[in-house]
């Protein structure tokens, strides 16, 4: 298995924030406790906003040596000179994104079983999220929880780096990791702690 070269998957949703200077001083909290890769997500987003929110985090990363991603928007990543793409189950699949974004970009895959991630990996996907692993109210619509036992499933059968994904907190991110994911997907767990940056190196020295 290949290594997408971070462990700490960190997914934006500015809807936690009151304003954008407050969005952006918590992603730069983050940056500085030493999250690597960044997923902008915010789909409900017009291009242009969505392409200012990608050129100002891109400056931010490329700051921290960190890497970025942009949700679905292959062309906002491409505008922005992101690292990658992660696409939705239901949008471009990775075959045809990387047409696209070509070799030297990454692609990720929002996943919600094994099959699907295998599926993911053979067309071409460099890593995937799959989950949700437990409840979380954002991933009600893709049914009950997946559950520890399907990550340990997963480890078995999957060529590529997955994440685990929904309603992991940082006491239950020991236990994924040992069930054999690669690494977590975060959003609430670090954007919603009280202590951005010393949550996110906490979480950065569970997943050494």
């Amino acid at each position: 298995m290949t290594d997408a070269g971070f462990k700490l998957y960190l997914i934006t949703d500015r809807k936690l924030f009151r304003d954008l200077p407050s969005f952006f001083s918590a992603i730069s909290e983050a940056l500085k406790g030493g999250a690597k890769a960044l997923q902008l997500r915010e789909k409900d987003l017009e291009i242009r906003e969505l392409l200012d929110i990608a050129y100002r985090l891109r400056e931010m990363t490329n700051k921290h040596g960190a890497r970025l991603f942009v949700n679905d928007r292959v062309d906002v990543a491409l505008a922005a000179n992101a690292d990658g793409v992660h696409l939705g189950e239901t949008g471009m699949p990775a075959f045809a994104a990387r047409k696209v974004v070509g070799r030297h970009k990454l692609i990720g895959v929002s996943t919600h079983g094994i099959v699907q991630a295998m599926q993911a990996g053979k067309d071409g996907a460099d890593f995937v999220t799959l989950g949700p692993v437990f409840e979380t109210p954002s991933k009600v619509r893709y049914g009950k929880p997946l559950g520890v036992d399907v990550i340990r499933q997963a480890a078995d059968r999957l060529s590529v780096p997955f994440y685990a994904i929904g309603g992991i907190s940082r006491d239950r991110v020991k236990e994924v990791i040992e069930a054999g994911c690669h690494g977590v997907a975060l959003i609430s767990a670090v954007l919603a702690s009280e202590d951005i940056k010393t949550e996110t190196e906490e979480l950065m020295r569970l997943l050494k």
